[in-house]
């Protein structure tokens, strides 16, 4: 009985292997042969102006060919994206030639009629994937520009549906290499109109070319866009301000640093009656204040940690990137972005310990809870706000349970246990106390400053250097990532993101410099906030250019826009926070190490 069974479960499973060999798309290796099936994936539907309010193409009242694969089994990324991929049944066939062939009918009523009208009012556009090709296409449109009059009421303007879709496919031996589509066969659809019958029709036209498989994307990058001369010099100014910073934490900050040194051995050799009668000042006179535990030292070790963390993650993701060219496959950055985070948590959970025992932190459950969520919980309020909205628009962009499901099972299985995993390591190796000056028991008061040396002033002023680094970049991103073009130069983004370190780097030791020389001890968070007020400027920036370069609408596109950009703005918030955070300790315990103190 027991062997019948297991011959039983062995046929079952050569069925479904079988079976799938059938099932699977050609399009996964990207080879055909003659008469092969060519899947065409129906994306998602939306106005053109507002990119990322999309909705199930198939909300739209259009109709399906015959088929039997219905639906394309999702990534992660592309769930987190609002993907939502379903076979549209037109039945293409690899190297087959068809002209004006029927594959579906609609009947549409009234309500339909108006729902057409409105998306093709609103320039509604379309994304489909053929072979991993995206191609996007029109709805319908309205009439020639001219024609039209100015006192024409809304509800009896003339809307036009396409019901043609022309396909040109390139090919190179088995595989595919782009894909045009052109629309035709327009229908009026006349308001009030009870009922109104489309028939969908398709051509395909098939033409050989030389273009490499390998090379088939280049011709989706726009090189005069990403590679414009403009681009070019924002390179070599961030370059030229590099040099400049360098330049001045070298020659004039080292030097001013000697000089001190100097005067302070000078003022050694002097009596105690002479060294009261002198005039003594500068960052010296606050060594027994300046390595103070800094204030809310549990939420700075979680900035630390947080930053550590996306300072790497930005790193492997962009050198990832350039070497395989992963902008080529639907939503996979995303996906590698959140594996690779997952597992850098380490990092985090490292970083954030070390500085805790460092400053005499005591509370390791709270600093491991708040570092293991500080960047999920902020990523998931701003998230979740967006989610809500997608669901009640009914918008593809809403994540569904299955995918916010995985979400939670990385951060529970992955993320959490190795955030603590760091924290042990850290606690235990290399974070004793090694501070080169005695910390007194009462803080020295501080003593009045000009209005530009105080803490707030020269954290304002401390972010425009960093943001004026990357801001040309920031265009050429946003532009991007909001009008859909492919982002391809990330050789020129590692360049402008190692700029950006250098700078903020600089930006807070001099900083620091500043502040202590005014005899403040109060550096830790002020070195932190100088960069990371960076990321003020970038949302700043974002707003300025919602409003100036964009044609953006709506109460979901607006929140979506601006939830995201600050998501940016807060991941650049910790990046730069840590990166200056980091340099103004490496300096402070430097020139502290080299002064004699009493």
């Amino acid at each position: 009985m027991k062997s019948r069974q297991n011959k039983s479960l062995a046929i079952l499973l050569a069925l479904l292997s079988l079976l799938s060999l059938f099932t699977t798309a050609d399009e996964h290796d990207h080879v055909y042969k003659k008469g092969d099936e060519v899947v065409i994936w129906m994306n998602t539907v939306g106005p053109l102006n507002n990119r990322q309010e999309t909705y199930p193409y198939y909300q739209l009242p259009f109709c399906q060919g015959p088929h039997s694969v219905q639906h394309h089994h999702e990534t992660l990324g592309e769930a987190l994206q609002g993907m939502d991929l379903v076979n549209s049944g037109i039945p293409i066939r690899f190297l087959t030639t068809e002209a004006n062939k029927l594959y579906c009918e609609k009947t549409l009523d009234e309500k339909d009629i108006d729902v057409l009208r409105y998306a093709v009012d609103n320039q509604y556009w379309y994304t489909m994937f053929i072979d991993d090709l995206p191609v996007s296409g029109i709805v319908g449109r309205g009439v020639d520009e001219g024609k039209e009059g100015t006192d024409v009421d809304p509800h009896f303007k003339p809307l036009f549906v396409y019901t043609h879709k022309s396909f040109v496919i390139n090919y190179n031996g088995p595989q595919i290499i782009s894909v045009t589509l052109q629309h035709g066969n327009p229908v009026e659809l006349i308001y009030n109109q009870k009922s109104l019958s489309l028939p969908f029709t398709y051509s395909v036209d098939w033409n050989p070319t030389d273009i490499e498989f390998e090379n088939r994307f280049d011709s989706l990058l726009e090189a005069d866009f990403f590679e414009h001369k403009v681009h070019w010099l924002s390179i070599f100014s961030s370059f030229m301000m590099v040099l400049f910073l360098t330049g001045l934490v070298s020659v004039i900050l080292l030097r001013t640093v000697k000089r001190d040194f100097t005067r302070y051995d000078r003022e050694e050799g002097l009596t105690d009656f002479d060294r009261d009668l002198g005039d003594e000042y500068g960052w010296k006179q606050v060594h027994g204040d300046v390595f103070r535990q800094p204030p809310r030292l549990m939420l700075m070790s979680a900035l630390m940690g947080t930053g550590s963390q996306l300072v790497i993650l930005s790193g492997v993701v962009i050198l990832y990137t350039i070497l395989g060219d992963l902008y080529a496959e639907r939503a996979t950055i995303l996906t590698t972005t959140i594996f690779l985070y997952a597992l850098t948590s380490f990092v985090a959970g490292y970083t954030s310990a070390r500085y805790y025992t460092r400053y005499g932190g005591k509370e390791w459950v709270k600093t491991v809870v708040m570092t293991a969520s500080l960047w999920p919980g902020s990523v998931s309020v701003i998230g979740g706000f967006i989610n809500l909205l997608a669901i009640y628009y009914s918008s593809s962009r809403a994540i569904s349970f299955y995918a916010l499901l995985s979400v939670v099972a990385l951060w529970v299985f992955l993320c959490f246990p190795l955030t603590l995993l760091g924290t042990v390591v850290g606690r235990n190796w290399g974070s004793q106390p090694d501070f080169p000056c005695r910390v007194n028991p009462i803080p020295r008061p501080i003593p009045e400053k000009v209005w530009y040396a105080e803490p707030m002033m020269i954290v304002a002023l401390g972010g425009i250097l960093p943001f004026g680094s990357i801001f040309i970049e920031i265009y050429f991103i946003f532009t991007s990532f909001w009008t859909y073009k492919i982002y391809y130069v990330y050789g020129f983004m590692l360049l402008v993101f190692v700029i950006l370190l250098i700078v903020s780097a600089c930006v807070s030791i001099v900083s620091t410099y500043f502040l202590l020389n005014s005899e403040d001890h109060r550096w830790h968070w002020v070195s932190f906030m100088t960069c990371a007020s960076a990321a003020g400027y970038i949302y700043l920036y974002s707003v300025y250019y919602f409003m100036v370069k964009t044609k953006m609408t709506g109460m979901f596109q607006t929140s979506f826009y601006f939830g995201y950009t600050a998501i940016l703005s807060l991941g650049m918030f910790c990046m730069l926070g840590f990166i200056g955070h980091t340099a103004a300790s490496q300096f402070v315990r430097k020139i502290y190490q080299n002064v004699k103190i009493d």
